[in-house]
């Protein structure tokens, strides 16, 4: 027997097993495509690397040089 699961989406109960796991639709998947191209899901993570952080605020200050963030 397959352990009940939960749509991200609307919180119906689905199975592993079904068509749009681990969406209870094709409507589901959608709607939630649609917040990751919308930017209402984000991937992110603080910048560790200094490199990488004056990397951005280069980027940053070529962006908008009149910004207190110039070097």
């Amino acid at each position: 027997m397959s352990k009940a699961l939960f749509c991200p989406t609307c919180r119906k109960v689905v199975l592993a097993t079904d068509e749009d796991f681990p969406f209870c639709s094709d409507r589901c998947r959608i709607l939630d495509l649609g917040k990751w191209a919308s930017g209402d899901y984000k991937i992110s993570s603080p910048i560790q690397d200094p490199d990488d952080l004056e990397e951005l605020a280069r980027s940053r200050a070529h962006r908008h040089p009149n910004s207190s963030d110039e070097e």
